[in-house]
């Protein structure tokens, strides 16, 4: 006589983890595409950013545009890859949302409120991340504990 398997239903923890990756995506990918206009406002026209004199981060603004071109591109791409759940694109969309929270954090004086927008977006991100990841783990964890448990019918 053969046992057959059925799959656990989804309890309410995997699908608010779940929902957490999802949301991370999402925000990472408009906090992304946000963060590829800031850099090519920044490289094409730096004049649009006010500049003070007096701050203690001076930053060539042109150069400045182009790193949050880069990380925004790969923003978006790292939330493709948690779309697809993968664990490599949910590590790596923490470190990019920490350096994009460290850029914005950096360019407050030049452009405040988008800044803090961003910044408010991106802790989200991170949070979003850190919280569904740990959920989904002790899941998947439960789901093979009990698969490799023999059934004794």
């Amino acid at each position: 006589m053969t046992a057959t398997h059925t799959r656990q239903p989804r309890t309410t923890r995997q699908n608010w983890a779940s929902g957490g990756t999802v949301f991370a995506a999402v925000m990472l990918m408009i906090g992304g595409v946000l963060s590829i206009f800031r850099g090519i406002m920044g490289i094409a026209h730096d004049t649009i950013f006010v500049t003070t004199n007096s701050y203690v981060f001076k930053f060539d603004l042109t150069g400045w545009g182009w790193l949050h071109l880069a990380l925004g591109i790969v923003a978006v791409l790292v939330s493709f890859g948690l779309l697809a759940n993968s664990m490599w694109a949910r590590v790596t969309g923490v470190i990019i949302a920490s350096f994009i929270f460290i850029t914005d954090f950096l360019s407050l004086p030049y452009y405040p409120i988008w800044s803090v927008v961003m910044m408010a977006l991106t802790g989200w991100v991170i949070w979003a991340l850190c919280v569904s990841g740990r959920g989904e783990a002790a899941a998947q964890y439960e789901a093979e504990r009990h698969e490799r448990t023999p059934h004794h019918v």
